[in-house]
């Protein structure tokens, strides 16, 4: 009579166990797809799209996470921007930024090279291997475009500025020719040091280049 009871103790114990192991992998399971399916965007960069001078989640990244989840997509922007950057700091991260898995990348980087006025050779080499290493993992790209500053005169401005078209043309990959275009040179929508936008100046930028991004977007088998 005791072994029988204790069997029936033991079934019920078990059934409980079981009973836990399934309610726990139902709650489990719509999560994980939910995760599976949101897309991890990297914007790779400097200053720009770091959100240098500006208030926590004010910044490229956080409001075009934001303005993207508006439009309804499940998007989550990852913040590859830091400040001072130049395309030979972008290149040298690479791998590591790439350990966030991300499913597209946005790259914003030249700005510094320009400012410093380094040779457009080595920038466009830089660019050249980033696009060269995505393109192998078959990562869908936008390339952001940047200008020299006029006072690195016309020759130099014409090598730097021409390079971001070529290299988006030789690897097959989306261009939005001016990261800053409508911005560059618009006090109302730059900081102090009139040369990393403000807040005004980042919802300016989101407005122009969105549509390049929700391209990008579409490119991806989801």
């Amino acid at each position: 009579m005791e072994i029988t009871e204790s069997l029936r103790a033991t079934g019920r114990s078990g059934l409980t166990l079981w009973c836990i192991c399934a309610i726990m992998v139902l709650i489990a399971t719509p999560l994980h797809v939910a995760e599976a399916d949101e897309i991890r965007l990297l914007a790779l960069g400097d200053s720009l799209s770091a959100g240098y001078g500006l208030p926590p989640g004010e910044g490229f990244t956080d409001q075009l996470e934001i303005t993207l989840r508006r439009e309804g997509l499940d998007v989550r922007v990852l913040n590859g921007g830091v400040s001072g950057d130049t395309t030979a700091g972008g290149l040298a991260r690479l791998e590591w930024m790439l350990s966030d898995a991300p499913d597209a990348v946005i790259i914003e980087l030249g700005a510094n090279d320009g400012l410093r006025g380094l040779d457009p050779d080595d920038t466009r080499a830089n660019l050249d291997s980033i696009l060269g290493k995505l393109n192998q993992r078959e990562i869908p790209v936008l390339l952001t475009g940047m200008l020299a500053p006029p006072n690195m005169g016309s020759e130099y401005g014409e090598d730097f500025n021409g390079l971001y078209p070529l290299l988006a043309d030789q690897h097959q990959v989306a261009f939005y020719p001016f990261f800053l275009e409508g911005v560059a040179g618009n006090l109302e929508l730059n900081q102090t040091d009139a040369i990393h936008p403000n807040t005004k100046g980042v919802a300016e930028i989101i407005i122009r280049i969105l549509p390049s991004v929700k391209a990008l977007l579409a490119q991806l088998d989801r």
